[in-house]
């Protein structure tokens, strides 16, 4: 193989991992959720259908709280007065429970892909 061919198909090659990666967290949609008082801040979080997006988690009650959904396989622990985020991947149209697993009566929640 030429030398310089070999060069241009090595570059091209890091050009397509370039492209190829995932967006950095900080570029993707973000939604905020707080819990408050046993509840979820807004109840109901529409999110662009198909897309991957980031939701913050802000805990404002006085002891800890669980985000789960149990269908889209994600569960966050935080600690009073803490935020975090998770990622999730692009959803289909529909609904989307999550809820508070240590108010499990009054932490109940959606996600609504549109």
């Amino acid at each position: 193989m030429f030398p310089h061919l070999r060069v241009l198909l090595g570059g091209l090659a890091a050009a397509a991992c370039l492209a190829a990666a995932p967006a950095p967290a900080a570029d993707l949609p973000t939604f905020t959720l707080t819990i408050r008082d046993g509840r979820f801040v807004p109840e109901t979080v529409e999110v662009p259908a198909n897309t991957k997006f980031r939701l913050q988690i802000k805990n404002e009650g006085p002891g800890a709280e669980e985000f789960e959904s149990v269908e889209l396989r994600k569960e966050k622990v935080l600690a009073p007065g803490a935020s975090s985020f998770l990622i999730f991947m692009p959803l289909k149209p529909g609904s989307y429970k999550f809820f508070g697993e240590f108010h499990p009566q009054t932490a109940q929640g959606r996600f609504l892909a549109k």
